[in-house]
């Protein structure tokens, strides 16, 4: 019998051609939270505490995702995936080095910081697709679910553990050293994607691989458009946990700088859910209505709670929920395309999770400042709450529709 659960989780991650690059993805999603973190809170200091351009900063970070898919999807399925992994890392290592020099010399100042966000985005956009779909090409068909919730995993992991050390970061060290620190993680992924070995993949080519035949396979496949849906709704219930952290943070008496502890007990609740699901199968329709409401619950939850404390368990229910819906949608994604779409359906996926953030935390940011950050984390979980409702009550309108169809007729 195959082994699931943390056996599982810890047999893939020892796994010679999946370990490394596992660990590097895991360091280099850690050392984006120092990035965040101190971006965020420099942008909320500068602007003497602007709810709205925290969302502003975070439509930086996204929209490259949205704008520029049909080009990162391409190029995931036309060229070598870990080449063009090396290429963003780095360019991205480069920037956040930039963007550290400047703020020790006092010139990073708010539009600054917003541009460098954008830049990195850009990096993001590009390098998102192709480590999605690298996985395939890592380990066996067979454990791709497996792998999948793991990747899932090393940002959660990070999300768990980065903010936590990137707030004693910023609060021993400084703003200006937490970019330095991303900038060198970037290069640990470098190591880990040199290290290990890819199988043999085919090349689309440059007409299969057009944005139009990306429609095109979700036209002929409407479950792929269905996952993509799932992925977009958790991206936005979760948003609220990395936008306005900070001004949750001063929302439950405390100093800005404890977000790191607010994003950090959302991210350990997705650690867990991870290291349950190692070995599974992706979940059936009542597991994803389960795991949506877990999510959209435990965010409304956490946003009308008053004591922190709670707040934290109430954030671990809800990344518990995040991390199951979301590796369910994206590993279902991944196992129905052949290898030569992968890229192109992980384009896609970015466009669901990452792409339509900006507008997710553009309406954070403006619900945020016009009604309060607790009800900006309460507007942004419906979209969870609806997609659960949907997957209860759409088959069963359309198996209704069909027996009403074929029903007896009097002539």
């Amino acid at each position: 019998m195959a082994a699931s659960g943390p056996t599982a989780a810890l047999r893939l991650i020892g796994d010679r051609n999946f370990g490394p690059y596992f660990v590097g993805n895991a360091a280099s999603a850690s050392g984006t939270w120092f990035q965040n973190l101190a971006a965020a809170l420099l942008v909320y200091r500068l602007t003497h505490h602007s709810a709205f351009l925290l969302g502003v900063l975070n439509f930086g970070n996204f929209v490259p995702v949205l704008v520029l898919a049909p080009w990162a999807g391409s190029a995931a399925d036309r060229f070598d995936r870990r080449r063009l992994l090396l290429v963003t890392q780095l360019v991205s290592a480069a920037l956040s080095g930039a963007l550290a020099a400047l703020a020790w010399g006092g010139l990073a100042h708010v539009w600054v910081v917003i541009m460098f966000a954008l830049a990195l985005g850009t990096m993001s956009a590009f390098s998102a697709p192709a480590s999605m779909a690298l996985i395939g090409n890592l380990v066996p068909r067979e454990q791709l679910a497996s792998a999948v919730a793991l990747n899932s995993m090393t940002f959660n992991l990070a999300r768990a553990i980065g903010p936590v050390l990137a707030t004693v970061s910023v609060k021993t060290l400084g703003i200006p050293a937490s970019f330095a620190i991303n900038s060198g993680s970037y290069l640990l992924l470098v190591v880990g994607v040199l290290v290990v070995r890819s199988t043999e993949r085919i090349h689309a080519s440059r007409a299969e691989t057009r944005l139009r035949e990306s429609l095109r396979l979700v036209r002929r496949q409407p479950e792929l458009l269905a996952f993509l849906l799932i992925v977009t709704a958790v991206g936005f219930a979760s948003d609220p946990v990395n936008t306005e952290a900070p001004a949750f943070a001063r929302a439950f008496g405390r100093a800005d700088s404890e977000a790191g502890f607010i994003i950090g007990a959302f991210g350990a609740g997705a650690v867990i859910a991870a290291f349950l699901l190692a070995g599974r199968v992706a979940g059936s329709r009542r597991r994803m209505v389960l795991t949506l409401l877990l999510l959209g619950g435990g965010m409304i939850a956490f946003s009308l709670s008053r004591w922190l404390p709670l707040g934290f368990v109430l954030l671990a229910v809800a990344g518990c929920g995040y991390l199951a819906s979301n590796t369910s949608a994206t590993s279902r994604l991944q196992l129905a395309v052949e290898e030569q779409q992968r890229g192109r359906i992980m384009a896609l996926w970015s466009v669901a999770f990452l792409g339509f953030r900006p507008a997710a935390s553009l309406l954070d940011g403006a619900v945020a400042g016009a009604f309060g950050v607790r009800a900006a984390g309460v507007v942004l979980a419906m979209p969870a709450l609806a997609g659960a409702a949907a997957i209860l009550v759409v088959p069963r309108l359309a198996r209704y529709r069909s027996a009403s169809a074929s029903g007896p007729r009097n002539g």
